[in-house]
């Protein structure tokens, strides 16, 4: 059920779904509650008390104008925590809420039962963000004022070749970004965010039980940076999604909350794919 809750002077809707030990799901930039997508939710919510949220200024969540840190942006998801009353839960972020989600786990530890970062990024040497001829064709999408374009680049260079020939596929992913269409001057305080952010030294430190997953044709954030934060945090498991774009969780929806599943030792896990 959706409600909107104070956080730190910002309102920020909030929604739980399902029933069981709280997953606290951070989302990516631009991204709000519904880019979990309806099979992906439905799959967890068997086995957890989900928990999806909108960042400042995005989707159903209050205005934002300031600029921000991705540090900022973890306290906000501590802060949700504080609002629903839950002490820890297991955290999942993806891609810039991947970057909020080490920030928390960093910053709040004691709040963290399990840890999933998925197409993420930490920074510092050896890491990277999209390349310049995917930053361009974004941003020449975006600033077009074509918004039919503008869904249909972040379409083509967010999922893999496969998946995305199908206009099927297409047609879900288009009903989504049409609902909540973030602004640009949020995109670009996100941006700005995601430029200032480097955990990479800080990784080893962290303490928590961690998966890490990734789709080997993600355009977005290269494969690479997923074996780098694997490798930078102690004990942590990569889990490699072939053939599979930046939203993994999209992709392969069921296979996502397997993984979920498994590592946080909550329900009944399937069987691994081989």
């Amino acid at each position: 059920m959706p409600t909107t809750y104070d956080v730190r002077g910002h309102q920020l809707h909030v929604l739980r779904r399902g029933e069981g030990e709280p997953l606290l799901l951070i989302q990516g930039m631009s991204g709000n509650h519904l880019a979990w997508g309806e099979p992906f939710l439905a799959d967890l919510e068997r086995d957890f008390d989900v928990i999806t949220y909108d960042h400042r200024g995005i989707g159903l969540s209050g205005i934002v104008s300031e600029p921000f840190s991705i540090a900022d942006l973890a306290d906000d998801a501590a802060g949700v925590l504080d609002a629903l009353g839950i002490d820890t839960a297991h955290v999942m972020g993806i891609s810039m809420g991947g970057m909020v989600a080490q920030e928390l786990a960093l910053r709040h530890p004691e709040r963290i039962r399990t840890l999933a970062l998925g197409c993420t990024y930490c920074g510092g040497e050896g890491s990277s963000l999209a390349d310049e001829g995917v930053v361009q064709k974004l941003g020449e999408a975006m600033l077009s004022g074509d918004r039919e374009r503008a869904i249909r680049t972040g379409w083509e260079v967010n999922v893999s070749p496969g998946y995305g020939a199908d206009h099927s596929n297409f047609a879900v992913f288009f009903e989504m970004a049409q609902a909540h269409p973030a602004p640009v001057s949020v995109i670009m305080l996100q941006a700005q965010a995601i430029q200032g952010h480097d955990t990479s030294e800080r990784l080893p430190s962290i303490d928590i039980p961690t998966l890490v997953m990734h789709g080997t044709e993600d355009q977005m954030i290269g494969v690479a940076n997923g074996r780098m934060i694997a490798a930078l945090i102690p004990g942590a498991r990569l889990e490699i999604f072939e053939d599979v774009g930046h939203m993994f969780w999209w992709e392969q929806p069921e296979r996502t909350a397997e993984l979920v599943r498994e590592h946080t030792g909550v329900g009944a896990a399937l069987p691994r794919s081989q």
